[in-house]
């Protein structure tokens, strides 16, 4: 007997603002793309703060800010993995790698591997979909990444969300390492007071806890002025007999329409053999589309998501694309007691144009003052795409 040979494709392969191949049962999507962003930035500082620091090695410069590849995929419904690698700079580094289960009775979902750890607004949204150019320095205080394993839950239609995390430390100054030097456990608790589709209004509210108990008793907290080719001016330096830090994070965003605000607030509580030391940062940043777009909110572990302008930039569309323009105060404290690291206040002014869904440039400009040390002023500009 002979069989007829099914000539039906079952896959479909397709451009969603990046590669995707679905199969028709839906029992399998795999998806692969990348991104890459290239700054470029002019550098000034005041002569006070070139007598505390020194001159600046360079007043310009230019860099591949992230070049990065990636394969993700959803199988047999409650299975999913990703795998991500970043080629910026003078060595490969792993991203993300990890292998995901969704749907698990009472649990949830539960995330093994290399991810981001659950705990700042600021961090868990992708670099790119940030408002400017750098994230917030909250994320100076832990690196955003790590390896662990992760439950988390959504209730209440996804008005209410949980995530509950332990990880292997890395090496305590916010890079992203696969060391092991003690352990760390994290949760997040996000609710959302206003979820209005029809206004397109919401407000979201979030809390979260990180205890980190380093083998290696040691910590350190160093910023730069909102812009990655700057120098970092202040330090708490390699803090030394550390038992443990305990990091506590207040989280808030609110969309009505084209407007958009963003508030964080995080305290560092360290304790040593001496006596406990507290540092912080606060932030707020607010944003404007003028072409009437809006943010797009994900969910609670995402943060936010892709805007897709209403009219793209080229001849077929005759469209402006997205405009949209930002500001950002943050301020750092990074002294106490006996630690002299400093105190920073920035200033970001931000205009970004969405050429398209994923085309994207980004122009900064960055005013930043060292409590008694100094003034820096920074212009800088990124194009980015993302597929």
């Amino acid at each position: 007997m002979f069989s007829q040979e099914n000539t039906t494709n079952p896959f479909s392969f397709k451009w969603d603002n990046g590669f995707k191949l679905t199969s028709q049962d839906n029992q399998f999507a795999l998806k692969f793309g990348g991104r890459i962003m290239v700054d470029h930035a002019y550098l000034f500082q005041n002569d006070a703060l070139s007598e505390n620091f020194g001159p600046l090695v360079s007043k310009s410069g230019t860099e591949i800010r992230r070049a990065r590849l990636f394969f993700s995929g959803d199988i047999y419904e409650n299975t999913h993995f990703k795998f991500q690698v970043d080629f910026a700079g003078d060595e490969v580094s792993i991203k993300d790698v990890y292998i995901g289960f969704s749907n698990i009775p009472i649990v949830g979902n539960l995330q093994i591997g290399h991810f981001k750890e659950p705990f700042r607004l600021s961090s868990v949204t992708s670099s790119k979909f940030t408002t400017f150019m750098e994230p917030a320095q909250n994320t100076a205080f832990a690196q955003s990444r790590n390896n662990g394993i992760m439950v988390s839950n959504n209730f209440l239609d996804k008005r209410l969300s949980a995530q509950l995390s332990t990880f292997r430390n890395a090496n305590n100054n916010s890079d992203d390492a696969f060391a092991d030097d003690g352990y760390i456990i994290t949760g997040r608790l996000t609710g959302l007071a206003i979820r209005n589709n029809q206004k397109n209004k919401l407000l979201h509210l979030g809390i979260g806890y990180s205890y980190r108990k380093p083998e290696s008793k040691e910590y350190q907290v160093a910023a730069r002025p909102g812009a990655h080719l700057a120098p970092k001016y202040i330090s708490t330096g390699t803090l030394e007999n550390v038992d443990a830090i305990n990091l506590i994070n207040l989280e808030a965003a609110y969309l009505h329409g084209p407007f958009s605000f963003q508030g964080e607030y995080l305290n560092a509580s360290v304790e040593t053999h001496l006596q406990n030391l507290n540092f912080s940062n606060y932030y707020g940043e607010i944003s404007y589309f003028i072409t009437g777009e809006s943010k797009n909110y994900k969910g609670s572990y995402d943060g936010f998501g892709r805007v897709k302008p209403k009219k793209n930039f080229n001849k077929k569309d005759r469209g402006a694309g997205a405009w949209e323009i930002a500001f950002r105060y943050s301020n750092t404290n990074l002294t106490d007691a006996y630690i002299a690291g400093g105190k920073q206040t920035d200033i970001t002014l931000g205009l970004n144009w969405y050429i398209n869904p994923v085309t994207k440039l980004m122009i900064n400009h960055v005013w930043a003052n060292t409590d008694n040390q100094g003034n820096a002023n920074i212009l800088q500009g990124r194009i980015q795409i993302d597929f």
